[in-house]
């Protein structure tokens, strides 16, 4: 996408493509490894089955609004180099949505049903934080990801540790959630007042509770 220029036309076909992908069908990854692959399952109950699935779909839609986020900020970025980043970061929180599916689908559950209604709100905050300036908007990433590094810890304090599946998808989603929140600060990001961060903890929390069930 940053190979040619593009008209504002193609920009909107773009993020059209990329959010069909999304929220009904396979997004394009960086092909890099399932971290889970190669790994045994582990025997569970019904409800730890559940369980497990459940806060993997959180994970799941959070990686959609992340997506959406990204997204949204590629498109209305200042700057060559920050849109390029946006971008790259956007394929890799691909392949966490693509990690979270399959392990999704191997304990028999499915994705949430609220997804389109989470990506486009996240997607409409991404465009207004990029319109806000690249700091403002590369601050959002710092905080977003923040927030999901915290909400991956409190899941792998949930899950079993005997379910090594499912761990290791999120330890490496851990990981590139810091990776990323390090690289929009080193560009520049700016810290977000407090009303915006409380605001985007409370958003997360609607997210979480409704996505848990539906």
């Amino acid at each position: 996408m940053t190979t040619r220029n593009l008209s504002p036309i193609d920009h909107v076909l773009v993020n059209l493509d990329q959010a069909v992908r999304t929220v009904f069908g396979r997004p394009q990854t960086t092909e890099r490894p399932n971290p889970a692959a190669g790994i045994a399952d582990t025997d569970l109950s019904e409800s730890e089955r559940t369980h497990i699935a459940r806060l993997m779909r959180i994970n799941h839609t959070g990686e959609v609004c992340a997506q959406a986020l990204y997204q949204g900020q590629a498109l209305t970025a200042r700057l060559p180099e920050v849109q390029r980043s946006m971008e790259r970061s956007a394929r890799e929180e691909n392949d966490h949505l693509s990690w979270c599916e399959n392990r999704i689908e191997e304990l028999g559950d499915r994705r949430s049903l609220l997804n389109p209604l989470w990506y486009a709100g996240s997607f409409t905050i991404g465009a207004l934080a990029g319109l806000a300036g690249d700091k403002w908007s590369l601050g959002f990433v710092i905080e977003t990801e923040r927030q999901v590094e915290s909400h991956l810890e409190e899941h792998l304090a949930e899950i079993p540790l005997t379910d090594k599946k499912t761990r290791a998808v999120l330890d490496e989603m851990k990981s590139d959630e810091m990776h990323h929140a390090e690289l929009a600060k080193a560009a520049g990001g700016a810290s977000l007042p407090g009303p915006i961060k409380l605001a985007m903890r409370l958003a997360s929390k609607v997210m979480t509770r409704s996505v848990y069930w539906v």
